[in-house]
């Protein structure tokens, strides 16, 4: 390609929207169009502002500028690469984190409910003292946690040493690594002996049909991290058989399970779930109190 072609950052937005769309990209890490991600890739790889597009439109780019803009528009279309990958950076909110291909990429329906304290179910958040997060991946919820409820330990583990090395980034930029615990073990094999108030997790609960049929960006993360068994349940199953002896009397587990609601009903409905509100409706995140796990 003659890179002689482009001289403004308006010049390789044109371009990279039209092979985002010509080549069918899949936005759903962060992004939700291809106008978007070409706008956050070009500034991102500029060093510009990610908020201030509009003033560097028609800035004339130097030449290795533009060479560099130009390898991430082509790997994001021709290897299908997330652009969190592509920048080592993922959003949840108004949290940024580190993330590489160790982990997947941060998406979550509870990074909706922390922030308020997953109101009604928690009334006093500064009684909240244990947290335990299972499958914490790059660590992103357990920092959330952390950093939302003011009085809170929390545990997170993941089977994942290669995760757990991001986490463990995240953890230090956030500079929380007295309040969050990482724990190398599957579910709860090396849980410690406490009593917990929360036990959130967003484990791997794609099934195996759907597995399938991902597209080619979600197949660019970990499998371990997504694969959740022939109904989407397995690791479900385990994280609610165990919850309840680790518990306070109080306690409250909720699980996010993306678009496998049917599933859930199907295996746990008996149990009397509750759906929490996302913006994605009521049918990604489910509660269960200690009282209903016990009985």
């Amino acid at each position: 390609m003659n890179q002689t072609m482009f001289t403004t950052p308006r010049d390789l937005l044109r371009y990279a929207v039209t092979r985002f769309n010509t080549d069918q990209l899949f936005f759903g890490h962060g992004s939700a169009a291809a106008m978007d991600e070409a706008a956050y890739l070009i500034l991102h790889t500029l060093k510009l502002p990610l908020d201030q597009l509009d003033p560097f439109l028609d800035a004339r780019l130097l030449p290795e500028e533009i060479a560099g803009v130009l390898a991430v528009i082509e790997r994001r279309s021709v290897e299908r690469v997330p652009a969190a990958y592509l920048t080592q950076q993922g959003w949840l909110g108004t949290y940024s984190f580190y993330v590489d291909e160790r982990v997947i990429v941060p998406r979550s329906f509870l990074s909706e409910l922390i922030p308020d304290f997953f109101s009604p179910w928690v009334s006093e958040p500064e009684s909240v003292s244990n947290i335990l997060e299972l499958c914490t991946g790059s660590g992103c919820l357990a920092i959330m946690l952390a950093d939302t409820f003011p009085n809170a330990h929390v545990d997170a583990l993941d089977i994942s040493p290669d995760a757990l090395a991001v986490a463990r980034r995240n953890v230090a930029d956030y500079k929380l690594e007295t309040r969050v615990n990482l724990i190398e073990s599957d579910l709860y094999q090396n849980v410690p002996q406490t009593k917990y108030d929360l036990i959130i997790s967003n484990p791997p609960y794609v099934n195996s049909a759907s597995m399938g049929q991902l597209p080619p960006e979600y197949l660019r993360e970990p499998r371990i991290a997504l694969d959740g068994g022939s109904d989407g349940m397995d690791l479900v199953r385990t994280i609610i058989k165990g919850a309840a002896e680790r518990l306070s009397d109080n306690g409250i587990l909720i699980i996010e399970i993306g678009n496998e609601r049917a599933f859930a009903e199907a295996a746990f409905g008996k149990l009397g779930l509750t759906w929490l509100t996302t913006s994605a409706g009521d049918d990604m995140v489910f509660l269960l109190t200690a009282d209903q796990l016990k009985q």
